[in-house]
């Protein structure tokens, strides 16, 4: 049996994990206002307590980013990816036993090492199914998951809720990633040189040599190295600095999305869910469109590295320009949420417009020996930076959300320059 278009399977595949692992990770955001009481906790503890909930999930996060980013490297994307499924599956079922806030802790810091193998393993599936002109639109279908995952996350896990309460919630949504393992197994059956339902066109596509124009878009051919050696290597830099300074601005949202729209709008959790998908609606478009962007300007002969650094600078302006209307205008969009849902969905928009073609640059820097070591890297220290605002949060927000959206507009700026700047000017 042949299968046109199989790398469009994968990718596809990929996204949808990328879907149930938003859907796992923000069930807790969404519930956490209205359950925090459960477990003794006072309203003005809440936000602390939610601030060491996501900490204990970053900081496994980070360790998760660069031990699975190696795990991918080492046993490939078709195991790495099953394994961490089912790692990340049993976790969030175990969140139906939390009897204490330590309890969360502890099911917390499982979720977040299991759940990081998602983004090098994604990177790296990426790098070995597409030639360097789709990998943007490629890496865009799969940031464009963690988007969707954040539309869907909010109606279901309300909709669950009311219907089954919060314990069965995680039960339920533990489900979905043990079903996604059958077809991945089934379809991932082998990288592109070996799997036997690809073409000979599709394969011949995958595995050319790039034409002459597009030479500098590759490396060439080097030893798996060490994290050390990669540290020596200045675009390794450029990525772990810009992505150390722009993925808090997305976990700010993630993370407090639900309560701040409880704070300033008082809403309940009927009107969470009716709310806050439209932001992340606004960021799919934008992961699709980015990755576009770039890939557009590779078929024209612009190099894989540039193309991805203009499209980084295009979604930079976007959230700078949405982040910047929300300062001035907070208190006037508190009678106005969905105007406010909007200008948030517009930052998210930029953001997911950027951040796949930052997630790119580790498979147009460097070989597939390394490219999932170098994203999981990148991951880590996404998360570095994350864990600092997420403490920042419950202090900087004690009586106005504005230096909330001013530490996510001056984050934007500096992270835009890391890439341009320490990473390699190609």
């Amino acid at each position: 049996m042949k299968v046109k278009g199989l790398r469009w399977w994968i990718i596809a595949l990929i996204g949808l994990a990328t879907v149930i692992n938003y859907v796992d990770r923000s069930a807790i955001n969404i519930l956490w206002p209205y359950i925090y009481k459960e477990f003794g906790i006072a309203d003005v503890d809440s936000k602390n307590a939610l601030a060491l909930i996501t900490t204990f999930f970053m900081i496994a996060y980070a360790l998760g980013q660069t031990f699975t980013g190696k795990l991918m490297d080492a046993i490939g994307t078709r195991l790495g990816m099953t394994i961490s499924i089912i790692g990340w599956s049993i976790s969030i079922a175990l969140h139906a036993f939390a009897k204490s806030l330590l309890s969360f802790n502890i099911f917390r810091f499982m979720l977040g090492f299991s759940e990081a193998g998602n983004w090098p393993g994604a990177t790296k599936s990426n790098a070995e199914w597409f030639p360097a002109k789709e990998r943007g639109i490629a890496q865009g279908i799969f940031g464009a998951g963690a988007s969707l995952g954040s539309v869907v996350s909010a109606p279901i896990i309300a909709a669950l809720y009311l219907i089954f309460g919060w314990k069965m919630t995680f039960v339920l949504i533990a489900v979905l990633g043990l079903i996604w393992i059958i077809p991945w197994l089934y379809i991932n059956k082998a990288t592109p040189d070996k799997h036997p339902w690809i073409t000979e066109e599709e394969r011949a596509h995958i595995l050319a040599k790039p034409e002459i124009k597009e030479v500098e878009t590759t490396v060439e051919e080097a030893p798996a190295l060490t994290w050390k050696e990669l540290l020596k290597i200045r675009n390794t830099w450029g990525i772990i600095t810009g992505r150390f300074f722009i993925d808090p601005v997305w976990w700010l949202f993630v993370t407090w999305l639900p309560t701040f729209l409880k704070e300033q709008f008082m809403f309940d959790i009927k009107q969470i869910g009716a709310f806050t998908w439209v932001p992340y609606l606004f960021a799919a478009i934008g992961s699709l469109v980015g990755g576009y962007h770039a890939s557009v300007q590779i078929k024209k002969g612009v190099a894989a590295a540039k193309a991805r650094k203009n499209a980084i600078a295009v979604g930079s302006v976007i959230m700078l320009a949405a982040l910047v209307v929300i300062v001035y205008q907070l208190d006037s969009l508190k009678d106005t949420p969905m105007f406010a849902m909007v200008l948030i969905g517009c930052t998210l928009f930029g953001f997911q417009y950027l951040i796949g073609n930052i997630q790119t640059l580790p498979s147009d820097y460097f070989n597939g020996k390394n490219v999932g070591t170098v994203a999981g890297m990148g991951g880590t220290a996404a998360v570095a930076g994350t864990l600092l605002t997420t403490w920042a949060v419950p202090v900087i927000t004690q009586t106005s959300y504005v230096s909330f959206f001013v530490l996510a507009a001056v984050l934007v700026p500096v992270s835009w320059l890391c890439i341009k700047y320490i990473s390699s000017k190609k």
